[in-house]
């Protein structure tokens, strides 16, 4: 699978970009928010919410940041003049943490202040290794502000995980909140696990951590093993559909737009059929919904970055029923 994905890798930069266009517009929700809303609106009607997150990221310079910080405050005018059930999502990178670290912080607060505004919860999504450290700081430190509208995203193959998990649940308490995924980033095998069946034990040890630690946990996989696991953990722990979360008291209010301390996640585009099958039994699915004209670029880091993504889209292109929107 290792090469076969390499090869497709390969030969798609020579593919023309209209080929590329119509694999990525399966995964994304087109270039302009009109098209994203216009997307949410037609997936509304199977229980599911949203988390929207506007295509690019590591931005050259810091004046770049500006567009995205404008972008998104129109992403959350359209929320609430849409009434969309739906959240935010931003990578620290486009607003410059590699370039200054004080003021992208200081970017991320403008954002997440207007969310919270409007009630709108904002996930500090997480990218390589350079800027985890960094990343989880950034939420903690706004979470110090008072503004409890923020979560951060936590990767399963990183060795650190487990003790980012125990850190940032001691420090923030009650309103500690996870995005746990397998990590999309390939890192190396000092810092991180590299095997698929390793990657998903130690997924499922994240998850266990964070539902045992009393953290909101949003469960961010496509992996049957990973989901059987989350629902068989959830189970043990008295968590589950109309059911209030168990861990703390006094009991915790469920926040806007979450579900009772814990949701299911799915990229849009893949696993409809378990995503929909899940909301059916009363789970909380969210479908996270990328857009921007950024689409080609990010389609190909992703694809360059783990060339086993190029198989799972292989296959849904050859086999479409075995991956329904």
């Amino acid at each position: 699978m290792g090469l076969f994905g390499r090869t497709i890798v390969t030969f798609l930069p020579f593919a023309p970009r209209f080929i590329v266009g119509w694999v990525a517009k399966r995964y994304t929700a087109g270039e302009s928010l009109e098209e994203a809303l216009e997307v949410m609106g037609g997936l509304s009607s199977e229980g599911a919410c949203f988390t929207i997150d506007v295509l690019g990221e590591e931005i050259k310079s810091i004046d770049e940041s500006q567009w995205f910080i404008d972008e998104y405050e129109s992403v959350i005018d359209s929320i609430v003049d849409s009434g969309v059930d739906a959240n935010i999502s931003i990578k620290p990178t486009a607003l410059g943490l590699l370039i200054d670290e004080q003021l992208a912080l200081s970017n991320i607060e403008r954002i997440v202040r207007k969310a919270a505004g409007n009630d709108i919860f904002v996930r500090l999504d997480m990218e390589d290794n350079r800027v985890t450290q960094a990343t989880i700081d950034a939420a903690v430190s706004i979470q110090n502000k008072g503004l409890e509208n923020i979560g951060v995203v936590l990767q399963g193959r990183l060795f650190r995980t487990p003790d980012d998990i125990s850190k940032v649940s001691n420090l923030l308490g009650r309103n500690s909140d996870f995005r746990i995924c397998k990590g999309i980033y390939l890192e190396p095998p000092e810092i991180s696990h590299t095997s698929y069946i390793d990657i998903v034990d130690a997924t499922n040890r994240a998850i266990d951590l964070m539902l045992d630690s009393g953290s909101y946990t949003a469960i961010a996989s496509h992996d049957i093993p990973v989901i059987d696991h989350a629902l068989e953990s959830l189970q043990k722990r008295g968590l589950g559909p109309g059911k209030e979360d168990p861990r703390h008291n006094p009991t915790v209010p469920v926040r806007k737009g979450k579900g009772p301390g814990y949701e299911f996640q799915f990229l849009l585009g893949v696993r409809g059929n378990i995503r929909r099958d899940l909301s059916r039994k009363g789970h909380r699915t969210r479908i996270y919904l990328p857009y921007g004209e950024k689409w080609y670029e990010y389609g190909m880091r992703r694809l360059r970055e783990n060339p086993g993504v190029a198989v799972h889209v292989t296959k849904s292109l050859l086999m479409p029923w075995t991956n329904r929107r």
